[in-house]
């Protein structure tokens, strides 16, 4: 079987990673929302910090598509930085058009599901914890604020615009 070009091959091989980064940061927003809702609040360092090790590999990845899609862009004879519904309009005859369809299909259903976690996880940041800490110091109030802060950056920051661009959403 021909399977057509070996810039492609590397797209289709990074954007397999890129969503297998996706999967691990939806179960980070998860596993975090779950200690919030269980009262957990002294989780929030390991949970940000969990998230922010997935965001910046998540970096990388955005990177190596953006090289990999350029390159497969002037394989293909295309003007640079196409998005990936332009890649699947102009893929040549054969696999590669169904392949690069079935990859976006699939990070565009991880893409709305870290989108409704990350709209969980704000709400649950910013309700604040359920019971008070009876007889906090000072130090411990403003040490699980920053907690809290920190992972509300975290949370945003997986909104992932690149991506979304690269995937032709709004």
């Amino acid at each position: 079987m021909d399977w057509g070009t070996v810039g492609a091959d590397e797209l289709s091989a990074t954007l397999w990673r890129e969503r297998g980064r996706l999967d691990f940061l939806l179960f980070l927003l998860e596993t975090q929302l779950l200690h919030l809702h269980a009262g957990h609040w002294h989780r929030l360092n390991f949970t940000a910090s969990e998230l922010e090790k997935v965001l910046e590999n998540l970096r990388f990845e955005s990177l190596a598509r953006g090289v990999e899609a350029s390159a497969l862009a002037a394989e293909w004879k295309a003007p640079d930085q196409l998005t990936l519904p332009s890649l699947v309009r102009i893929a040549p005859p054969g696999v590669w058009a169904g392949l690069l369809g079935e990859h976006r299909e699939a990070m565009i259903s991880l893409v709305e599901s870290i989108d409704e976690a990350i709209d969980a996880n704000v709400s649950a940041l910013a309700d604040g914890p359920v019971v008070d800490v009876p007889g906090a110091d000072e130090l411990a109030l403003v040490t699980r604020e920053a907690n809290i802060q920190r992972a509300l950056a975290a949370v945003h920051a997986a909104a992932l615009p690149s991506l979304r661009d690269f995937l032709g959403l709004p």
